[in-house]
């Protein structure tokens, strides 16, 4: 794929898909906006954007959603079922089908503090499943996979077979928590193809801008930050020029790794900015 990027014809080695929040202020609504117009020089293959826990933030989502439709680019809906219902299941995915959107990231959700194992969805396979016994084909259903081990699994092996589930249940591919350590993507998609999965898994590329926030992050969600990086990071204080010059180094060397290999794409954790990921887009 050849993209026009700062004025020069730029050759990018596989697909790229990106992923927003929805803003809080309508603020954020118009930065959002200048934000995805940038970055649409990518040509992402879709946009997708994220869901709070308990459905918090579905007017957001579902309101970013529209405004990418109408920009004329894929807009991919998270979906989250921690405390839905059926019914109400049933009535977001009427909504999104007349908006026009045709895929989905289904997930379980953050448990909510002090939430119990309540609910009519207790897996984001059973959302899979209930997603395809209502819709059929109309939706192509993205996962999420833990190349290093969703944080609350009983074990490594349970983990493996919760994706192969969720993918059995009728989802189409993935997208993977966001890693720095490559042979661990490499070693989760060996895994689970053992076991008879062999849908596409996308890596998920989180730039590095600030520390503090990736660490923040990265305990939050169980993603490990190697040592020497997280090392390298500290050494650099709050000097946030070095910061942002030693994350695009370490990420775009990732991205290198990955496409050598043969991934099916990249998915970019935005954040709502563009700049980190349009460098690291120039570079590869």
């Amino acid at each position: 794929m050849t993209i026009e990027l700062k004025g020069k014809a730029v050759s990018v080695k596989v697909p790229l898909s990106l992923e927003f929040f929805p803003p809080k202020t309508p603020e954020g609504v118009e930065k959002l906006r200048a934000v995805r117009a940038q970055l649409y020089a990518l040509q992402p293959e879709f946009c997708s954007v994220t869901y709070g826990a308990g459905g918090s933030t579905q007017e957001g989502t579902f309101a970013t959603v529209k405004d990418i439709l109408s920009e004329g680019v894929s807009a991919a809906s998270h979906f989250s079922c921690i405390g839905a219902t059926k019914a109400s299941v049933r009535e977001e995915l009427a909504t999104l089908k007349a908006m026009g959107v045709k895929r989905l990231v289904a997930l379980r959700g953050d448990l909510p503090s002090g939430y119990g194992a309540g609910g009519e969805f207790h897996y984001a396979s059973d959302l899979v499943a209930f997603i395809r016994a209502e819709t059929g084909s109309d939706f192509h259903i993205e996962v999420a996979a833990y190349p290093e081990i969703h944080p609350q699994a009983k074990s490594a092996q349970a983990d493996l077979q919760a994706f192969v589930t969720k993918v059995r249940a009728g989802a189409d591919s993935a997208i993977t928590q966001y890693f720095y350590n490559a042979d661990a993507y490499f070693r989760f998609v060996d895994d689970v193809y053992k076991l008879g999965v062999d849908v596409p898994i996308v890596p998920g590329i989180m730039p590095i801008t600030s520390s503090t926030q990736l660490m923040r992050f990265s305990d939050a969600c169980g993603a490990e930050i190697p040592r020497w990086i997280r090392l390298r990071l500290q050494s650099f204080g709050d000097d946030t020029a070095s910061i942002k010059a030693f994350g695009l180094d370490v990420v775009t060397d990732l991205c290198e790794q990955l496409c050598n290999a043969g991934v099916p794409a990249l998915h970019f954790y935005s954040m709502n900015q563009s700049a980190a990921t349009l460098e690291i887009a120039h570079r590869l």
